[in-house]
């Protein structure tokens, strides 16, 4: 057994993979071969992004239409489940409510324990299409209001839009949601996607494998981040002083979060920079410049006294209520991206599957013998 224990699994390369290739030392990030701060730029859509993801091969015109209206086929929920969304208490954390409701789709898909390849992809597409209802019915149960259905013209994020907010998005939110849902679909072997690995490496069902990851997901120290930003953004309250806020919390050595990646802990995030592009324009279109100025004066002064850069999560922030998003709604937006690479990934770990299996170096008592009931003391 080797004698060296890496904490947190550091730098361990336990899995090999065609679907993400993350360069942390280059600072670069692909999908599939292609550069995905490239693919946000350039307006792909999170739906090119599923197919590629899914397929290996980014669709052509005829193969995107069909996986389009294959997506829009099963948005549908089972009506039990809304029922029981209805009957979550408000105060729940949404999270909670979206890992227990994506559990229960399970229950009533004739096909969850089936394992073939074709079943699991059909599974991977439904999941896909329903995540951001469910996440957006869960919310609007939770503030008093109906569920509301899906709209069959709609795409992806103009769906999600709509059901949040109940009417018809503007063109230019569709456009910076979608960007968002393309830098977070997928991002190697993070902590939620080796969770839904290592579930799925047991030959469970992708119902277990894809609830398991939205648990790791909740954790402040991953999807958690970018509601943990706002909080901060919230508490800074304008950008005049995010100067003397900065310099109390350095000074408690108080932990600020959306800066610095275990991975990209020299280059830099690449995909912070297209998010800052977007939330920028997204909260100067919508008034809500507030949140982007106190955004971009937090990072400045970080990265000016610690030399730390801003990661995905930070800009997020702004970009999210920029749109006019509530907080509760930030890491179910995450998992209505990511669940595309966890489907992604499950699918390739049971392609050529091995249980993921490692040990523990043991730290406790040394051999002891037992002693009965009546003879301890």
């Amino acid at each position: 057994m080797p004698d060296d224990v890496i904490r947190g699994l550091e730098g361990i390369v336990a899995v090999e993979t065609s679907i993400c290739d993350l360069d942390g030392e280059g600072g670069r990030l692909a999908y599939r071969g292609y550069d995905v701060p490239d693919m946000a730029r350039r307006g792909v859509t999170y739906e090119e992004i599923v197919y590629l993801l899914l397929n290996g091969e980014l669709p052509d015109h005829a193969a995107l239409k069909a996986f389009s209206a294959e997506l829009i086929a099963e948005r549908k929920l089972p009506g039990d489940l809304l029922r029981v969304i209805k009957l979550i208490p408000p105060a729940a954390h949404r999270m909670a409510a979206l890992r227990g409701a994506v559990g229960m789709l399970g229950l009533y898909d004739p096909e969850a324990e089936d394992t073939f390849p074709e079943a699991n992809r059909r599974k991977a597409v439904r999941l896909i299409a329903r995540m951001p209802v469910v996440a957006a019915a869960i919310h609007r149960a939770g503030e008093g209001e109906k569920p509301l259905s899906p709209r069959k013209g709609l795409g992806h994020a103009a769906n999600f839009l709509h059901m949040v907010f109940g009417e018809k998005p503007h063109k230019a939110d569709v456009k910076a949601l979608d960007a968002s849902l393309v830098l977070y679909a997928e991002h190697e072997i993070n902590a939620s996607t080796f969770t839904g690995r290592v579930v799925a490496s047991t030959l469970s069902d992708i119902y277990s494998a894809v609830t398991a990851a939205i648990g790791s997901l909740k954790g402040p120290l991953h999807g958690g981040a970018g509601l943990a930003v706002m909080e901060t953004l919230e508490e800074i309250g304008e950008a005049e002083n995010a100067e003397p806020f900065l310099e109390k919390a350095l000074a408690e050595k108080r932990l600020l979060m959306g800066f610095g990646h275990r991975v990209y802990y020299r280059s830099g995030d690449p995909r912070a920079a297209v998010l800052m592009g977007i939330a920028e324009e997204t909260c100067r279109r919508r008034g809500a410049d507030k949140w982007f100025d106190i955004a971009r004066a937090l990072d400045q002064g970080v990265q000016s006294r610690k030399g730390i850069i801003p990661n995905v999560d930070f800009y997020s922030a702004p970009l999210w209520r920029g749109l006019g998003l509530p907080t509760g709604l930030f890491v179910p937006i995450i998992a209505i991206s990511r669940v595309a690479g966890w489907c992604a990934n499950i699918l390739e770990q049971q392609g050529d599957n091995r249980l993921i299996r490692p040990r523990a170096r043991y730290t406790g008592a040394p051999k002891r013998a037992y002693k009965s009931l009546r003879g301890r003391r």
